[in-house]
């Protein structure tokens, strides 16, 4: 009888694993991170997900970053697209307008303890139209002012941090301390683009936080922004910086900031990791005001869930579980989070061991007052068409009103 018992408990047990086996659900997410200290963060969260969901692994795979989007759009495209991916705010609108996206709005609000009213609005704009909620950023970069100390020290300005404190840091003054700063360090700059691009490439990026100090946009509501009031005295404010202050880098030369050839530069917070080599005092401060006000600028990645994926209840779940207060506050060790509470926290502001806490905080503010830079679905073909009206406009003797006016004609039918 003791052994028809066991018997019958043995055959028990191994259907339970059977059974546990068969219901297994295996989650595929790619992202554009290789970083075994990422990796080992997201494993760590998948595990953590076990808890409330023992029979889910998930697959974290890396596709790089320079061909994510085109990979991502091959797999979906042939019927293998992944259940949750990283996405780039350039590559939003068009998987949205594709109806690609699965809508998590029910998923989060449902989830216990969630508070998706934690996350700041203007950080949500490309994510939720409406009460539909397309993605959650997980990393949320604003673009901010490096700025070497050595280069204002010797040229006797205070600095961009000092500045701003003070309510004095706006384009006006921006312009003034480039020029003395390329003044007093012949051979050098006083700013430089993100990367050091800006012409060829990085376009967007070198025009848009100045357009946006002015209380313009590159472009929105479909419409060109380039020719309108605000936009064409900012990027003419930037011509005459490069070509008469000499004090931006110009078209063909190399200033790299990093190596301590230009006072200044526009990058993200991740570049702070640059900085550990860098071989000269240095700080981090916003970006110049303007006649618009304050207007910082983020850039964003995001989570999102396929609809036509084979597992999105679960999936929405896991990104639930994912972007909860507590894993948010666990990624913000590598990606700003759009959070508030996060933000305002002191492990977030404490947190980065490069970045002294007066300089975090202007970070977060950033991040919870900024906008994302401008997407279009159409966004590689915009760039392709702007590419030749843009460099008419990067000459010493350009016409900048005739050269804008350009942009705006090669643009708006895409727009």
């Amino acid at each position: 009888m003791k052994a028809a018992i066991a018997g019958i408990a043995a055959s028990a047990l191994t259907l339970c694993i059977s059974t546990s086996a068969v219901f297994a659900t295996d989650l595929r997410m790619t992202v554009w991170t290789g970083s075994e200290a990422h990796l080992k963060m997201l494993n760590g969260i998948a595990e953590s997900f076990k808890a409330t969901h023992p029979d889910v692994n998930v697959k974290f795979e890396t596709v790089p970053v320079n061909d994510y989007t085109q990979k991502l759009t091959f797999q979906i495209a042939g019927g293998n697209a992944p259940d949750i991916a990283w996405m780039m705010e350039d590559a939003a609108p068009a998987f949205e307008n594709a109806n690609l996206l699965m809508d998590l709005a029910p998923t989060l609000k449902a989830a216990e303890g969630y508070d998706f009213d934690d996350f700041s609005k203007p950080a949500m704009g490309l994510w939720q139209k409406d009460e539909t909620v397309y993605g959650i950023p997980f990393s949320t970069s604003p673009f901010m002012i490096y700025y070497n100390k050595d280069m204002f020290d010797k040229a006797g300005l205070e600095d961009p941090l000092t500045i701003a404190a003070k309510g004095e840091w706006n384009m006006d003054k921006f312009q003034e301390v480039s020029k003395k700063l390329a003044e007093t360090n012949p051979g050098k700059w006083g700013f430089e683009f993100k990367d050091g691009e800006g012409y060829a490439s990085r376009m967007t990026h070198a025009l848009l936080p100045p357009i946006r100090a002015y209380g313009g946009d590159i472009w929105s509501n479909k419409e060109c922004g380039f020719d309108k009031p605000e936009a064409v005295k900012a990027v003419k404010q930037l011509h005459d910086m490069v070509f008469k202050d000499k004090s931006i880098v110009p078209p063909g030369e190399q200033g790299d900031y990093f190596s301590g050839n230009s006072a200044m530069t526009v990058n993200q917070i991740s570049r702070a990791s640059k900085m550990a080599e860098a071989g000269f005092k240095w700080g981090i401060a916003p970006l110049p005001t303007g006649p618009g006000g304050e207007s910082p600028v983020i850039g964003q990645a995001g989570l999102v869930v396929f609809a036509q994926g084979k597992n999105t209840e679960i999936a929405a779940e896991f990104v639930a579980h994912m972007t909860n207060k507590e894993n948010v506050a666990t990624m913000a060790q590598f990606f700003p989070p759009a959070r508030k509470s996060v933000l305002q926290a002191d492990a977030f502001i404490n947190g980065n061991k490069l970045v002294p806490p007066e300089m975090m905080k202007n970070v977060a503010a950033a991040i919870e007052k900024g906008r994302v830079v401008s997407a279009n679905e159409k966004a590689p073909q915009i760039l392709a068409a702007m590419a030749p009206r843009v460099d008419a406009l990067w000459k010493p003797d350009a016409d900048v009103d005739a050269a804008i006016k350009g942009i705006c004609a090669a643009i708006q039918p895409l727009l």
